[in-house]
């Protein structure tokens, strides 16, 4: 069928308009589904944000329990919160820690007393942390005397572990990564019988 001159002004006319909606699309970051002010070259070479870590339950006797766990050469134990300043100030250099020695075979093990998961969550996801977490679980001072009847239950504290399950390291408040890598290093000591000490900051 022959169109008349009209029709085929007005179906050229869709066709443009058509073609100028679909460019609008492709150029705007907010309806091709990233933020707006964000420019095809960043969205394009923008890495994936890292997901949420999986935090679990985990009472005294559970956290004994993991660092007796056959498998690893070390396991260090980290309580925190968010709320606790120190426990956020060395947070850095416990993740260089665990980037540096897991493939050498260390159990890194975070353990949050924050009241709820979601709000440990968050801390880490915004530090890039991936791998699972743990939520304290009974009450403090049953869990306090599960890790250790010498801890005051101040925080942060930290646990070290020989292959075995032997605690050799123990100590409360901030360290640096020295510290953390000299205890890990007395853990990783080859089998030797290790003499359970307690650090002072």
């Amino acid at each position: 069928m022959r169109l008349t001159e009209r029709e085929r002004r007005v179906n050229l006319a869709r066709m443009i308009a058509s073609l100028m909606v679909a460019c609008a699309v492709l150029a705007s970051p907010a309806l091709a589904g990233a933020p707006a002010g964000t420019s095809a070259h960043a969205r394009a070479s923008a890495p994936a944000r890292a997901s949420a870590p999986a935090i679990r339950p985990a009472t005294a006797a559970d956290l004994v329990a993991l660092a007796k766990r056959p498998g690893a050469t070390a396991t260090l134990i980290d309580v925190w919160a968010t709320w606790c300043i120190p426990c956020r100030q060395e947070f850095p250099d416990l993740l260089r820690l665990e980037r540096a020695y897991r493939p050498r075979g260390l159990r890194f093990v975070l353990v949050s007393t924050d009241f709820d998961a979601a709000t440990a969550r968050r801390f880490l996801a915004r530090r890039g942390v991936t791998f699972a977490s743990y939520l304290k679980q009974g009450d403090d001072q049953s869990f306090i005397n599960g890790l250790d009847p010498r801890w005051s239950g101040a925080q942060p504290a930290v646990f070290v572990y020989d292959r075995a399950g032997r605690l050799v390291r123990f100590w409360e408040g901030e360290a640096d990564y020295a510290r953390f890598e000299q205890a890990v290093l007395e853990a990783m000591g080859h089998g030797q019988d290790l003499e359970v000490k307690e650090s002072k900051p």
